[in-house]
């Protein structure tokens, strides 16, 4: 199982260079090719973002796509996640954004972070871009 980031989706949602692989790696989560972790912090983040942007018929089509997803769920944190991503960001010097996905990750022992974040190279669980995972 695999942690999804924030930016996979932004990529897609936002047109940015990188949707195309993104794109790909989304079509074997929503096929349950593969099994992927997204939480609600992400989801919330990318609410926030799309509303700043005033893309909410995007964001309405977004988040209601996700429930067809059959290899994606979402995890959704707990105040005692949160407190533990606090030691996560003291101790790998991860922003708290980075360190409650990394907590997540940690705890659920995912295989791999999908992301495109530089933050989460050299730590225990790696990253891995979303080109890199098969079917």
């Amino acid at each position: 199982m695999y942690l999804v980031d924030t930016n996979i989706f932004l990529e897609v949602l936002l047109a940015r260079g990188r949707r195309r692989e993104c794109k790909e790696f989304l079509k074997l989560l929503r096929d349950g090719r593969v099994d992927g972790i997204v939480t609600d912090f992400t989801l919330h983040s990318i609410i926030v973002l799309m509303d700043h942007l005033k893309k909410l018929d995007e964001l309405k089509i977004f988040l209601s796509s996700l429930r067809g997803y059959k290899g994606l769920h979402v995890y959704t944190t707990s105040l005692i996640d949160e407190v533990n991503a606090v030691d996560v960001a003291v101790e790998n010097g991860l922003d708290m954004d980075d360190a409650i996905q990394y907590a997540v990750a940690l705890k659920l022992n995912v295989k791999a972070i999908v992301s495109f974040d530089k933050h989460f190279d050299n730590l225990k669980i790696p990253r891995l871009e979303p080109s890199k995972i098969g079917s």
